[in-house]
């Protein structure tokens, strides 16, 4: 007796590996699009995907949760940052280390961040999906004091490093250039100033 042949249905398997490739399209079109600095949108990344919007849409609900996941491979790990003063354990020096690093790579990555700002600003339940490269930096920088001032006046460390993520931060960096209409080197040095005095001041206070 003859068997009847049965057709195979569509491979899972196949179907799953091709979600796979169209993802990682979708992400390694943000990468690009946010190592050139410029604006970076949904339309804009689909289109270097060679995917339609409503396809990236599928897989990235909103723009902010797809450059979180673009911007996790490209930032180093704090310590990866702060290895030229690996080997230093006065918080100042590393403390305008970190600061030049996170200022420089926002005006490297600047059409993403702004992107990612303009994406969670209006939506403080979204904040989540912001990287928040800052406090990793922060807390790495200051780990040499951590002993001391972290042990003597917890509360003054904890403020410091409040103060910090002011100064540290995209939205500080981008008052300087748009507003008070500083160039980027100008804004980097200012940015630097203010991050070290805040140091300085909270360590002499803690040693007075």
């Amino acid at each position: 007796m003859q068997e009847t042949e049965s057709k195979t249905p569509p491979s899972a398997n196949g179907r799953t590996n091709q979600k796979l490739r169209t993802r990682a399209a979708i992400v390694t079109a943000a990468v690009e699009l946010m190592r050139t600095g410029r604006e970076v949108t949904m339309p804009e990344v689909a289109k270097a995907a060679l995917v339609s919007e409503a396809t990236a849409y599928r897989y990235f609900p909103d723009l902010a949760s797809l450059l979180r996941e673009a911007m996790a491979g490209e930032w180093p790990t704090p310590g990866e940052a702060l290895r030229a003063v690996a080997d230093s354990t006065d918080p100042v020096r590393r403390v305008a280390a970190a600061t030049e690093h996170l200022m420089r790579l926002v005006l490297a990555h600047q059409g993403a961040t702004r992107a990612m700002i303009a994406a969670t600003i209006t939506r403080p339940t979204a904040a989540a999906t912001r990287p928040a490269l800052r406090l990793g930096l922060i807390d790495h920088a200051l780990e040499p004091v951590g002993d001391s001032l972290g042990a003597t006046d917890p509360d003054a460390l904890a403020q410091l490093k409040r103060d910090l993520a002011v100064a540290m931060s995209a939205e500080a960096l981008f008052v300087l250039t748009d507003l008070l209409h500083l160039d980027p080197e100008a804004a980097i040095a200012s940015a630097v100033r203010t991050a070290t005095t805040l140091t300085r001041a909270a360590v002499a206070t803690a040693r007075a």
